[in-house]
């Protein structure tokens, strides 16, 4: 009996990708950097093992090759991986600190954790709405400077921050608040008038907008924080939304420096919790 002759395989074409790639405007190679990312840092490719190959990462993914050089070149830009001539690809023995953005309850460590970060206004034709309030915050003025800016740091985009301040406030030094990130510069001017400063975070995923400002794959995870500041008259003069990459954000909070003094001297001899 003759041999029955092989099934030809024909190449993935584009709509048989698998599902963990979304149709969206985000560049493919992005989407799969993201993954390959998201591997490094869940310790699935561990530091100093050598990557798959450009053609076993074209097979899995069902992308073009020239795809997946770009986003392993896009790794590489990050300090991720190195490629060594003749070798292939390596995960970086040491790599910077990916959760470099350290949130906490304690307003000077924030100020100081976010007044490196470099704004880069983009223009609107429809200026972002203004976050409703919740119970318990201040009464809002009668006008606001709206400032929607993408934050950078070291040349890579990493929140998107959408921005209400008092509009008396940002006339006292409209170029100032134009050209840099507003809340540590508010904070310093108006110290002595600040009757409340509060941040409230919750976990939240990146839409076609988002994603594509940071250059993230849709419904990449994100961090999505709500700023406001009142003066001591309970006047809000800050409102602000800022949504930040899920892989760069950690946030800390010391319970014992949040815990109330007297909470401390009714337990004087409680040293460690119980449990979890």
């Amino acid at each position: 009996m003759p041999a029955k002759p092989k099934a030809q395989t024909r190449p993935r074409s584009a709509d048989a990708r698998p599902q963990m790639f979304e149709r969206s405007p985000i560049p493919l190679y992005i989407q799969v950097a993201t993954l390959l990312r998201n591997r490094i840092a869940d310790g699935h490719f561990r530091p100093g093992q050598k990557m798959p190959t450009l053609d076993a990462l074209e097979q899995e993914f069902g992308v073009a090759r020239v795809t997946v050089r770009q986003a392993v070149e896009m790794l590489e830009k990050e300090g991720l991986v190195s490629r060594q001539q003749g070798r292939g690809t390596f995960v970086s023995q040491h790599m910077r600190e990916r959760r470099w953005l350290h949130l906490t309850v304690d307003i000077e460590s924030l100020v100081q954790a976010i007044s490196t970060h470099v704004p880069r206004f983009i223009a609107f034709r429809n200026p972002p709405a203004l976050p409703a309030l919740l119970p318990g915050d201040g009464r809002l003025a009668p006008d606001y400077q709206p400032l929607l800016s993408v934050q950078y740091r070291s040349g890579e985009p990493f929140a998107v921050a959408a921005v209400h301040l008092e509009r008396t406030i940002f006339e006292k030094a409209p170029q100032e608040y134009k050209t840099r990130t507003a809340l540590p510069l508010l904070l310093q001017r108006e110290q002595a008038d600040i009757g409340r400063a509060q941040i409230s975070i919750v976990v939240g995923n990146a839409g076609p907008e988002t994603s594509e400002r940071l250059r993230i794959a849709l419904n990449s995870p994100t961090a999505e924080a709500r700023y406001i500041v009142e003066n001591r008259a309970g006047l809000v003069i800050y409102l602000a939304e800022v949504i930040y990459r899920g892989d760069c954000v950690r946030f800390d909070i010391d319970l014992l420096r949040s815990a109330p003094a007297k909470q401390a001297k009714r337990h004087p001899h409680v040293h460690e919790a119980d449990g979890a």
